[in-house]
This record gives C-alpha cells, structure tokens and sequence, in this order.
C-alpha cells in the first residue's frame, strides 16, 4: 500500500510546502489535507495539482479547536484508509498577538538581540479567548485539538509490524517558564502560544513514552523564522511594501544566525528531512530545527529540550482526564439531540 500521510494546517505556509516537497519525493504517497477552512484547502489542493496532475490528495474538514470537530475528522479518517504512516500536526494560531516595540529596541541594543529576533522571547504577548467548549483558544488548538486526534487514529497509528511518524510542528518560543502543571490551558497568563508549545514538546516525550513498543514514534521540529501570514500577524502592522523593502535585512541577519529560515519551502526542512527518517532513529529528547546558511543552504539540527519525563508523564495524565471530561459532554450532548 501507498504512504498514507495526513498534514493538519495544509493549506499555506509550511504546511503546504511541506505537502510539496512530500509529492516531490514520493508521487504515489496518498496525501490528506486536513484544513479548518475548506474554500482554501480547495484551493491548496488544486495548487498541488497543478504540478502534480496524478497526485492523491484528499481533502478533511478539520478545526482543531473544536471538540465535536476533531471526532467527526477522525471518524471519517478511519473510514477512509486502513493505516496511517505520517500524522504530521502542523495547525496552530497565535491570536492577538501583541508586539512590544519598546522591548524590541531595548533588545537590539543587547547581547541578547540574536535569540530575542530567532524567539521572540521578551516582545510578544497574545490575547487568549474561549472557545465553544469551554477551553483556552491556544491550548484546544495547537495542543489538545491534536492529542484527541492522536487517541482517535491510533488503531490506524499502531499496527502490528507497521510504524508510524507523528510530527509536530513546535516553535523555539516553547520556553519552560511560560508553563505550568497546575494551569496547563495557561488562563492566568500572558503567552499562551510558547506554554502550549512547550507543552507539544512534553507531550511528544509522553507518547513516545506510552506508544514507542505499539509501533508509534513521535517528534518534534521548529521551522525557525518564517515570513508566514502568522508571523506578519505578530509583527507591526506596516505595509506590505515594507516588508518588502526589509527583506534585505532579514537575509544579512541570516548571516549571523542560521535560524532565519525566512521562506515556507525552508522552513519545511525539517519535516521534510523526518519523512525520510527510520523512527527507531531518532532522538525523543531532541528537537529538530530548520536551519539555513547566510548562503541559502538548508539543513536541520538536533538540539536537546528542556524536558523531563516525570513532567511530561503529569501532563499526560492531566490531558487524560480532561479527554475524559469532554467525551462524557460529547455523549450527554448526543443523548439530548436524540430527544428532540
């Protein structure tokens, strides 16, 4: 049977480039685009295409930040295909970013200007909301949107004789100090999108954990800086021919950290690299970043996280019960439409 890969977030920026670069390599794999707007997935699907006449590419509905969502995907996943080879978790939103320009200009005059412009660490804040079933925008959709995804497929995940990849896509804004067990959907705080990051990266440690001898390996990679609609949503709103103009400054940054990827196609690196990847191979504790040269050559680089089993095992247990808590909602909401 054909590579059977589904890629959530498909429908611009790395995630279609990674769809890509995946039809490059290997035009019989049968790719799946699970996208929250469908208009632009049909659109990303007709755009692959268009170079890739024969490609399978199928199309799933798919909002991460939606419980009742991400159970029907899943439901319709398992009707369509017996295995799954690559669960790539590639969606997720940053909303209200909020750019602190006095930060900024304090930064570039310090020792600390390379890892605050590859991070953002120090200048960006964000405004979380609720979502329609009760939880914190940034935890349901770039985190627990995906582990309930996970839980669903795993019969197609883990299958005797057979392994699987699921990669997701974190960020090097995960950092430790934006987390906390003890609020993991981070209501009290300010940067929900670097502790839900951090979390994607103690949670890959835990499946790994947990699933590893069913035959399911999981990692995670950063894309570096990438000039996506995300990013031009965090930065200040100028206009587009500005940034056009700064581009130039962007590329002579690149000359000192390699973490500028800049484009979706490199910043794709790494998720393209992993595909390629016996599992047993690689590294549950490391990150794998897209790296690109002043030159323009890409490559990736394993770098160690800064996790521990005993946290991750905590936040698994915490996102087992909460899976709990919403099934039985689902269920109670089930029974009453059956009333009506």
């Amino acid at each position: 049977m054909n590579k059977v890969v589904l890629v959530t977030g498909a429908n611009s920026g790395i995630g279609l480039a990674l769809c890509e670069r995946l039809l490059d390599e290997e035009p019989g794999l049968q790719l799946c685009l699970a996208c929250r707007n469908m208009c632009r997935a049909q659109e990303a699907r007709a755009t692959l295409l268009t170079s890739h006449p024969r490609a399978q590419v199928g199309l799933l509905q798919l909002d991460t930040s939606s419980v009742t969502s991400v159970l029907k995907a899943a439901q319709e996943v398992k009707l369509r295909y017996s295995q799954l080879d690559y669960l790539y978790l590639n969606a997720g939103i940053m909303p209200n970013p909020q750019f602190d320009v006095k930060a900024f200009f304090k930064g570039v005059f310090s020792s600390k200007v390379v890892n605050m412009l590859a991070t953002g660490e120090g200048i960006l804040t964000q405004k979380d909301s609720t979502t329609a079933d009760g939880m914190q925008e940034v935890f349901a959709t770039n985190l627990f949107g995906h582990f309930l995804l996970v839980r669903e497929l795993e019969s197609l995940l883990c299958q005797p004789g057979h392994t699987s990849q699921v990669i997701w896509t974190s960020s090097s804004n995960a950092h430790q100090s934006a987390f906390s067990l003890e609020d993991i959907q981070h209501q009290q705080g300010t940067h929900p999108y670097s502790s839900s990051k951090y979390a994607t990266d103690l949670l890959s440690l835990a499946l790994n954990t947990h699933l590893n001898k069913k035959g399911l390996y999981s990692s995670v990679i950063c894309p570096g800086f990438v000039m996506t609609k995300l990013t031009y949503a965090i930065l200040p709103a100028f206009p587009d021919f500005l940034w056009t103009l700064a581009m130039p400054i962007f590329w002579f940054i690149r000359m000192f950290t390699n973490t500028f990827t800049l484009t979706s196609y490199n910043g794709a690196e790494a998720l393209f690299w992993l595909f390629k990847q016996t599992p047993e191979s690689l590294d549950a504790y490391s990150k794998y970043h897209s790296l690109t040269s002043g030159r323009g050559a890409n490559h990736i680089q394993p770098r160690k996280m800064d996790v521990d089993e005993d946290t991750a095992e905590a936040l698994y247990q915490k996102l087992l019960e909460l899976e709990d808590q919403v099934r039985k909602k689902e269920e109670r909401r089930d029974n009453a439409s059956l009333l009506l």
